[in-house]
């Protein structure tokens, strides 16, 4: 009877750290792929020319933008399906589920649209040189996407719910599958192997549409099997419920603000380095390339312990809860250690598997020490923050990041940038990584006072 009651509630009679593990490791690996597929894409748009490379980069970032509005939806769904599953309340969690993939296709078509007709608007913002090339070669891959946009976005919103309830392993299954077939497909559309035209650009942006295309395929296959925790009603997918959707909106839009305003952050310090010098940027950006494969492992684990917090609450299990939380930062705490000694031992290494220029690597070496240490608050941080957002405590979450954003992100650091008359120019660039480690400091430990409040407890959503 034990058992039944367990299954029923959502939540695993294994260990709190089981539990974890199970959930976070597919979840690390499955947007690690993304993260490794955006790499190869790179290196191989970028043997066309400079040109490619930077428009494309752009055409990136636009969809990660788009990508960052959808949140709203994917959080706010997860956030009430992890309780309703909780709560045993199925047939809610899959009416939830059903109106996000809904909103999800509504807005496929929507950006579709857009992404077609005003890719030229778009890249009309670049105004460097070679930006005749550039602007090309971004609008050609956004249209080009925008044919798939359909199925590509939807396919990010339901992956991302089912992601979020913890079905890590068929999440995992789909992306690394979508993107292997992106790896294989981008080189022979790209340079035109074994028969096929030479297409450059328009052949990486079909060989993306392509891959996610059938991984729509495989994700909408599973969803209507009964083999993942939630099922796809037809039904419910073909009749809008505007409270639903409302509710959706409400509960998830702290979360997208709180994302937009980090990246807006981000790129502000990237500017600021850029001033300082080319040598800094490109030293900043391998920075930046080695955060962004950290950041997986960081969110995998965030994304686990927000899944497992969200099914306890529903389940009444606080006691629960609060142990897994605990567990979870502690595991967290491990890893970030083992990553500060690597990123301590292997400086030189890091630095010169992303460039071969000496100054470069001399200043990253050096500087590579403060990064470092910022890596140890942040991953702690990414973890606290799961927890909180899987109690649905979103709007402390992103009252915390404006603050850090707009007072030490692009506050102090002008000041560390361009207030400070710095002898070596490469103390600057530890300067700002600095800041960055207080920030992640000031929100992990404001972080902790929030979580040993208990207010989390009650929240409702």
């Amino acid at each position: 009877m034990q058992l039944q009651t367990s299954r029923q509630s959502g939540v695993s009679q294994s260990s709190p750290l089981k539990n974890l593990l199970q959930t976070s490791l597919p979840a690390v690996v499955d947007l690690s792929s993304q993260t490794i597929m955006w790499t190869i894409e790179a290196i191989l748009i970028g043997r066309i020319s400079a040109a490619a490379f930077g428009g494309v980069g752009i055409a990136i970032q636009v969809l990660l933008v788009t990508m960052t509005v959808l949140l709203t939806f994917v959080v706010g769904a997860t956030l009430i399906i992890n309780r309703s599953l909780g709560a045993s309340e199925h047939a809610e969690a899959n009416h939830i589920f059903a109106q996000v993939v809904l909103l999800g296709f509504s807005f496929a078509l929507l950006f579709g649209v857009l992404w077609y007709f005003g890719a030229t608007q778009i890249f009309k913002l670049i105004k460097e040189g070679g930006a005749e090339d550039a602007e090309r070669a971004g609008v050609t891959y956004l249209k080009t996407l925008a044919v798939f946009a359909p199925f590509f976005v939807t396919n990010f919103i339901a992956l991302g719910v089912i992601r979020g309830v913890g079905d890590t392993k068929y999440s995992m299954m789909v992306n690394v599958g979508l993107n292997l077939l992106n790896v294989i497909l981008a080189p022979i559309f790209i340079f035109g192997h074994f028969g096929f035209p030479r297409l450059e650009v328009q052949g990486a942006a079909l060989a993306a549409g392509f891959a996610h295309t059938c991984g729509f395929a495989a994700t909408f296959y599973l969803l209507r099997s009964r083999k993942t925790t939630l099922y796809l009603s037809m039904r419910e997918f073909a009749q809008p419920n505007w409270l639903t959707i409302k509710r959706l909106f409400k509960t998830g839009l702290p979360t997208t603000v709180e994302q937009l305003v980090w990246a807006f952050g981000q790129l502000v310090v990237t500017s600021y380095v850029a001033v300082l010098g080319v040598t800094l940027l490109a030293a900043h950006q391998v920075f930046m390339r080695i955060q962004a494969i950290l950041s997986m492992l960081y969110m995998g684990f965030g994304m686990g312990a927000m899944t497992l917090m969200g099914k306890n609450l529903g389940a009444d299990k606080h006691s629960l809860a609060q142990r897994t939380a605990e567990i979870s930062s502690w595991v967290m705490y491990a890893l970030a250690m083992m990553i500060l000694l690597a990123l301590f031992v292997f400086s030189e290494f890091i630095m010169r598997v992303f460039t071969t220029d000496a100054q470069v690597i001399a200043i990253g070496k050096f500087a590579l020490y403060a990064f470092a240490i910022a890596q140890v608050p942040k991953a702690l941080n990414n973890v606290l923050s799961g927890n909180l957002r899987g109690a649905g405590d979103l709007k402390w979450l992103m009252w915390l990041v404006i603050a850090g954003v707009f007072v030490l992100e692009i506050g102090l650091n002008s000041v560390i940038a361009f207030g400070v008359h710095w002898q070596k120019l490469w103390w600057a660039l530890v300067g700002i990584w600095g800041v960055q480690t207080l920030d992640e400091f000031i929100r992990m430990s404001a972080n902790y006072w929030r979580f040993r409040g208990g207010k989390w407890k009650f929240l409702e959503i």
